[in-house]
C-alpha cells in the first residue's frame, strides 16, 4: 500500500544531512519537524493505529520544548554542534533522563535513569533525543527460542516493508523506525548482529563500531568484550554524521580508495540474495574498482559454543554489576531477574522462557572454569584464523549480510531467515562492521556487510559511500511497501 500517513512522509523520510541544511537556511524549524514526526508516530506506530508498527517505546515529554530552544538558538546564531535541532531515537536499553530504559523488561519499570555518556554527547551536539525504540527483550540474550523484536514491556515490532515480517533484532525498533520514517537517525547496540540484522532486513544503514569507541556506560549490558552502541540511518552520510558525534571522532584528512576483498564463501544460503551480491561485485569491477576474492574461515560448532560461554559468563557478571548501580529499588542481580520473571510469568514468560539466563548463572561468570579457555580460543579464531588473513593486503571485506526477512511467530518462536556468518568474527574480535542496503529480494530488503580492522570505522564509511553510489545505479531502494499481514 502507499505510505500510511502521506502528509508527514516528506519530513519522515528527510535525511539528517538535508534536514540540517534546511534548518540552517530557515526552510523548516525543529519545532515543526518534531511535531510532524510525533504526529507520524501517533498515526502509524501506536498499537491502536492501522499499521501498529510498534517501533517506538516512549517519547520524550520535553522533545517539543527542546526543539523550540534549538530554534531560538539558531535564530541567535548559536549552533551547538553538528546535530543541532535534529531528532534522534535511542534504543530502550540505553539510559537517558526522561526515558524508561527498560531493555524491554517490566522488571526495570519505575527505576530512575541517567544520561548515558553517549546520550550526553548527543545533547552536547545539539540533538533532540526525541524518544526510545523497542527491542528484543534484554537485547535477545534471554531465551534460545525468543522472537526477534518482541519484549514484555513493548510488544512486537513490525517491519515497514511487510508488517508481519520480522524487524530483526535486537535493535528492532531502531531499524523499523528509520525505515518507517519516524526519525532521521537512531542509535542501536550490537553484541553479535543486533545492529547489522535490523539494518539489513529494514533496508537501512547500521554501523557497529569497534568495541569501546562509543561508550557503553549506562547501557544495559550483555558482554563487555562484545557490546557496542552504534549509529543507524537511511544512508551512509547520515550514519557518518552520527558516528562522529557518538565516538567523538572526525574523519582523517584526505582519503584513498579502499582496497576491497569479497568473501566468496560467506553466503546466506538464499539463492537470490547471494546472486544479488555476485551481481554487485561484478558491477563494482565494471565501474573500475578492483575487487579481490578471499575465502575466510567459517565458524563451526566449537566457535559457536565458545562464544556462547563467553557471552553468558560476561552477562552473569556485567548485568549484575549494572543492576546494582542502577538508581532506584528493584532487581539487583541476574538471579533476582530470573526470580522476578518467574513471579510475573504471565507477563514476562507469555511466549517463551529464560533458559539462557539460567545457563548464564551456571557458568559462574568470568571466574568459571570454562570462561578463560573459551574466550582465548574464540578470540584466536576470530582474529588470527579468520579476520587477519581475510584482510591481508586489503582494507575491507564484503559479504551479503542477511537475506529477506522472515515472518514473526510468537507461538513457535524465532526462526531467523538466511544469514551469512559475517557478523560473528567481528563481534568476537570487537572489530567494526556495517550493513547497508544491497537491494530487494521478493520485495524485501537484503543487506551488504562491510568489515574492517579495529579502529577503521572511517575506512568502512568511505567504502560504504562508494558501494552506495554503485548500488544507486542498478539496485536503488524504493520506500517501504507497508504490505499488510498475509495468511499462510
Amino acid at each position: 500500500m502507499s505510505d500510511p500517513h502521506v502528509p508527514s512522509a516528506p519530513t519522515g523520510y528527510m535525511s539528517a544531512i538535508e534536514m540540517s541544511r534546511r534548518l540552517k537556511e530557515g526552510d523548516v524549524t525543529s519545532r515543526d519537524v518534531v511535531l510532524t514526526l510525533l504526529k507520524r508516530i501517533e498515526e502509524i506506530d501506536a498499537p491502536s493505529s492501522a499499521t501498529a508498527l510498534n517501533a517506538v517505546a516512549a517519547v520524550s515529554e520535553d522533545a517539543v520544548r527542546i526543539a523550540e530552544r534549538c530554534d531560538d538558538e539558531r535564530q541567535r546564531g548559536e549552533l551547538r554542534g553538528p546535530l543541532h535541532g535534529i531528532p534522534v531515537l535511542i534504543k530502550d536499553n540505553i539510559e537517558a533522563v526522561g526515558l524508561p530504559g527498560l531493555a524491554g523488561s517490566t522488571a526495570l519499570r519505575g527505576r530512575g535513569t541517567r544520561d548515558a555518556p553517549l546520550v550526553a554527547r548527543l545533547r552536547e551536539a545539539g540533538a533532540i533525543v526525541m524518544g526510545s525504540t523497542n527491542l528484543s527483550q534484554w537485547a535477545n540474550i534471554r531465551s534460545s527460542r525468543s522472537t526477534s523484536g518482541y519484549s514484555s514491556s513493548g510488544g512486537l515490532v513490525g517491519n515497514p516493508w511487510a508488517l508481519d515480517r520480522s524487524a530483526g533484532g535486537s535493535s528492532s525498533g531502531s531499524g523499523a523506525a528509520l525505515a518507517g520514517g519516524l526519525a532521521p537517525l537512531a542509535v542501536g547496540t550490537e553484541t553479535d548482529g543486533s545492529i547489522v540484522c535490523p539494518a539489513s532486513v529494514n533496508g537501512v544503514v547500521g554501523l557497529k563500531p569497534t568495541v569501546g569507541n562509543v561508550p557503553a556506560t549506562y547501557v544495559v549490558p550483555i558482554s563487555a568484550s562484545q557490546d557496542s552502541p552504534g549509529p543507524m540511518g537511511r544512508n551512509v552520510d547520515d550514519v557518518a554524521l552520527l558516528y562522529g558525534v557518538l565516538a567523538s571522532s572526525t574523519p582523517p584528512l584526505g582519503s584513498t580508495a579502499p582496497r576491497i576483498a569479497a568473501a566468496t564463501n560467506w553466503r546466506t544460503g538464499n539463492p537470490e540474495t547471494d546472486q544479488l551480491f555476485d551481481d554487485f561485485v561484478r558491477r563494482l569491477r565494471e565501474s573500475g574498482t578492483e575487487v579481490h576474492e578471499r575465502e575466510l574461515a567459517l565458524p563451526g560448532d566449537e566457535e559457536a559454543a565458545d562464544e556462547e560461554v563467553v557471552l553468558l559468563a560476561e552477562l552473569f557478571d556485567d548485568l549484575t554489576t549494572y543492576l546494582k548501580g542502577r538508581p532506584g529499588p528493584g532487581v539487583a542481580s541476574l538471579i533476582e531477574v530470573i526470580a522476578y520473571e518467574d513471579e510475573h510469568r504471565d507477563i514476562e514468560q507469555k511466549y517463551f522462557g529464560h533458559d539462557l539466563f539460567e545457563r548464564a548463572v551456571l557458568t559462574g561468570g568470568r571466574a568459571g572454569e570454562a570462561y578463560p579457555v573459551s574466550r582465548a580460543r574464540n578470540l584466536k579464531w576470530a582474529v588470527d584464523t579468520c579476520l587477519a588473513p581475510g584482510l591481508e593486503g586489503v582494507d575491507v571485506v564484503i559479504a551479503p549480510s542477511y537475506g529477506p526477512s522472515w515472518k514473526s511467530d510468537l507461538a513457535v518462536g524465532g526462526h531467523p531467515g538466511p544469514a551469512s556468518v559475517a557478523t560473528m568474527a567481528p563481534a568476537i574480535a570487537g572489530w567494526p562492521i556495517m550493513s547497508l542496503p544491497l537491494g530487494l529480494v521478493q520485495g524485501l530488503p537484503v543487506g551488504l556487510a562491510v568489515i574492517a580492522r579495529a579502529q577503521c570505522e572511517w575506512t568502512i564509511i568511505e567504502a560504504g559511500r562508494l558501494f552506495e553510489r554503485v548500488l544507486a545505479d542498478f539496485s536503488p531502494l524504493p520506500l517501504p511497501m507497508w504490505k499488510p499481514p498475509t495468511r499462510g
